[in-house]
């Protein structure tokens, strides 16, 4: 079946987009989603092409556990809105995007301050700066954060380097996660060489697979979050299954990421239920995916890039 294009709204600014792009295709096992970045390029994209034919054409690992505990994700928006998403999500556990450009750290200290106030004493927070961070201001916004938060679970990513990485984790006393330092390195096992991490963020797409996910997440010896590349239910579901084949899940993953999305191309969307969202795969929808299928022109670029990514695969 040709792989059908998809071009859904976002309500609120992400990771500098608007709407979230990508196809989604079906095979012998089920269906699967392709949706790397607009800025990566064909190469960048492989894995990512990998992940979507192996979730079609294989089945998964066997789950250990039939129900995923999760984080509601808190994009780089204002303490009310903020306060506001952590209150629906009936999760206990919140990530919050910090460092966003354009912002200050004064902006990210209110952001984190409501969470808190909206998750309770005994919720858990964690923060996100994709790498935004020089090593000094790391260590500032950290110490900032830690206070505002009354205690961090850990933070995801706060400088772009591993080596970087590396230096905070040793200043702070708070446990730092890598998530770009794996998923974009060639080597994504530097981090435990230079035990710049306590723990391990995968996500499946980047990283070629649910089944060559679960081999980094037994040889890079760290605790593992599962967490989500802003991917439709389709997506969702196989990030959901890295998290159900793991032997230790600790902490909670970061796949519930719907809400982030104006659309779905499934009848119903992945959304936590308790905190918790359910194993197993999800089925395209022809009138979900009909109200947020790509124009001619989106889908002939998407068929173009697909091509060229084949073409780096072959």
């Amino acid at each position: 079946m040709q792989p059908r294009t998809f071009a859904i709204p976002m309500p609120t600014t992400f990771r500098g987009i608007t709407r979230r792009e990508g196809m989604v295709l079906e095979g012998p096992a089920g269906w699967a989603e392709f949706s790397p970045f607009l800025d990566y390029d064909a190469r960048e994209s492989a894995p990512w092409l990998a992940a979507a034919i192996e979730s079609a054409g294989r089945e998964w690992p066997a789950p250990l556990r039939d129900r995923i505990p999760v984080n509601c994700t808190v994009p780089a928006v204002g303490p009310e809105q903020a306060a506001a998403i952590v209150a629906r999500s009936g999760c206990g556990t919140a990530k919050v995007k910090v460092a966003e450009r354009g912002q200050t750290l004064a902006d990210d200290i209110a952001r984190v301050e409501a969470v808190r106030d909206a998750i309770g004493p005994r919720g858990k927070v964690r923060v996100d700066a994709n790498g935004g961070w020089s090593v000094d201001e790391a260590v500032s916004a950290v110490a900032a954060l830690e206070l505002a938060a009354h205690g961090l679970e850990y933070v995801e990513q706060p400088c772009a380097s591993v080596e970087d990485l590396a230096v905070v984790r040793r200043r702070v006393g708070v446990p730092i996660a890598a998530d770009e330092s794996i998923r974009r390195a060639d080597d994504p096992f530097r981090v435990v060489e230079l035990e710049a991490a306590d723990i391990a963020v995968l996500k499946v797409a980047p990283l070629g697979g649910v089944h060559a996910s679960l081999r980094i997440a037994e040889q890079i010896g760290l605790p593992v979050v599962v967490s989500s590349a802003v991917d439709t239910s389709i997506g969702l579901a196989a990030g959901l299954a890295l998290a159900a084949a793991l032997p230790e899940l600790p902490y909670a993953c970061g796949l519930a990421t719907t809400s982030l999305l104006d659309g779905d191309v499934v009848a119903a969307p992945l959304v936590p239920v308790d905190g918790f969202l359910p194993v197993g795969r999800q089925v395209l929808d022809l009138d979900a995916y009909s109200a947020v299928a790509a124009d001619g022109e989106t889908d002939a670029r998407w068929q173009a890039r697909l091509s060229a990514v084949r073409a780096v695969l072959a």
